[in-house]
């Protein structure tokens, strides 16, 4: 324990004589932007086949006539749709579990650069769907999306923890959930009626997803490679100062490259940690469990009930198609406003604290929501009121369980083992994208009016697991939060009693 304690007020002096010299850069700037660009697709996608469901239901059923002379029934058109939801996440899944290995091969930069392409093969096979008249297309063009966006979701988080200073990686964590919060938004005014989310413009509305892509292009070759990556896993000193000194914009970056090798000689004693190792290795253990139960806190809160199909609940609470419509533009507009609110507090509030006060309101107005949608024909306003609490709950959203799970996963974790959590994390994340975007329909047509009953009983248990057992993160380098689970391991073995062997064992013969 002494030495658990020397190496910490080591580490705090190295924060008072460093961290305070700490300033955004230029370089630090235009690199977190590139980055972010992903999590713009990422959020684009997720919100821009709400809107046009309609008329893609319409194309759907013309393409059909045209083939065959008959129509698709009302079920099949539902199920159709749900699997061009739900098949985006499959993709998802995918890009997810090789965020990992594909951030090792080609780096946090090249790695953002390399899935450009991938992109834009997704956007222009949703384009040309409409003049193929093909809706297989928009599924395949969706799968293909969801590869890339998963991608995305390992890559941006994992290159803005690893650019980032020591104060600012809470700020900068929050901005891959900033650009997925803009994406969403902007998906959804490009989806009004009068722009794109008609009959005649909705192939262009999901072809735009070619867009971000072409701007990473332009943009991540001037931006530094992850001096982290370069040093750590590169072995390329040299390479790892010249980025440190375009992003930290000082000439003393020594106390930051000694920080990296001390990292680095620490996983020179461990073997190579991938996906396997990281589930059965006991010192892993806890973090990978607080990792995927946040995961699943994100997506099992019932949140993508509200990005996807948000304008048929307006609907069904008596709002006409454009109302209802533009309606759901305001759940965009609030993550937009809520994540700015939670930059500053990430720092300040700490991860955990923030995410229990989300999880806690999410679940308050999810009780809400039942009521206003099971009363609304005894009580007339409630109509209007299942509208006000859908966005406080979508406020609550975003001061938590939007962006805490993807920045606290790169947090607990050390370099050598944060590839393969990223990875599975991401993974566990699309699964439930995918449960949730697909049974969200069925859920609705199975409980109508009590739909969301299961996302508050999951927000409860949510809220009491990581009461007990996630750690606050804030302001932790990335080796005390490695000394922390060390720490909690010896414990652990201190507590646990030796086998009874017959005889007494002294101290010494224990293990």
């Amino acid at each position: 324990m002494e030495a658990v304690d020397k190496k910490f007020d080591k580490e705090n002096s190295f924060k008072t004589k460093t961290w305070k010299e700490e300033r955004v850069t230029a370089t630090l700037c235009l690199s977190v932007f590139g980055a972010v660009l992903g999590s713009f697709q990422f959020g684009y996608n997720t919100g821009v086949i709400n809107s046009p469901e309609s008329s893609i239901k319409e194309f759907m059923n013309q393409t059909e006539v045209q083939r065959t002379g008959q129509g698709m029934s009302e079920s099949k058109i539902t199920n159709m749709f749900a699997i061009i939801v739900a098949i985006f996440a499959v993709g998802g899944c995918m890009g997810g579990i090789l965020a990992g290995w594909w951030a090792d091969t080609f780096g946090r930069k090249f790695g953002l650069l390399a899935n450009t392409s991938i992109g834009i093969v997704g956007g222009a096979l949703m384009y040309f769907s409409c003049l193929a008249s093909s809706y297989e297309m928009i599924i395949v063009g969706r799968f293909v999306i969801g590869f890339n966006c998963g991608l995305y979701t390992g890559l941006t988080p994992l290159y803005l923890s690893e650019i980032s200073t020591h104060k600012t990686r809470g700020a900068l964590g929050v901005l891959h959930q900033l650009g997925v919060t803009i994406g969403i938004f902007i998906s959804q005014i490009f989806g009004f009626f009068e722009v794109m989310g008609n009959a005649d413009f909705w192939n262009l509305l999901l072809g735009l997803a070619v867009f971000p892509c072409v701007l990473q292009l332009i943009v991540l070759p001037f931006c530094p490679e992850s001096p982290r990556y370069l040093l750590i896993s590169k072995d390329k000193e040299e390479n790892s100062k010249s980025a440190l000194l375009r992003l930290r914009g000082m000439d003393m970056v020594d106390e930051y490259l000694d920080e990296m090798k001390e990292e680095a000689r620490g996983q020179q004693q461990e073997e190579k940690v991938n996906i396997l190792i990281l589930l059965t290795r006991p010192v892993y253990r806890m973090p990978v469990i607080i990792s995927i139960v946040m995961q699943l806190s994100q997506q099992f809160s019932g949140i993508n009930g509200i990005f996807y199909y948000s304008a048929s609940l307006f609907k069904e609470a008596g709002l006409d198609v454009s109302t209802a419509t533009h309606a759901t533009s305001g759940v965009g507009a609030v993550m937009v406003v809520m994540t700015f609110i939670t930059i500053p507090l990430m720092d300040r509030a700490g991860r955990r604290t923030l995410h229990l006060i989300g999880l806690a309101g999410m679940c308050f107005f999810s009780i809400l929501i039942t009521v206003t949608l099971a009363l609304r024909e005894q009580v007339t306003w409630f109509n209007t009121s299942s509208i006000v609490v859908s966005l406080l709950y979508v406020v609550f959203f975003a001061i938590g369980p939007g962006s805490i799970p993807w920045l606290i996963v790169a947090e607990l974790f050390s370099q050598g083992p944060r590839s393969a959590a990223m990875s599975l994390s991401v993974l566990i994340n699309w699964v439930a994208n995918f449960i949730v975007g697909y049974t969200f329909p069925h859920l609705q047509d199975a409980l109508g009016n009590y739909t969301f009953l299961p996302f508050t009983g999951c927000l409860v248990l949510f809220w009491i697991f990581t009461f007990f057992y996630v750690p606050e993160t804030k302001m932790k380098t990335f080796e005390e939060v490695k000394a922390l689970w060390k720490k909690v391991e010896m414990e652990k073995s201190d507590r646990t009693p030796e086998p009874s062997s017959g005889r007494n064992n002294s101290p010494e013969q224990k293990c």
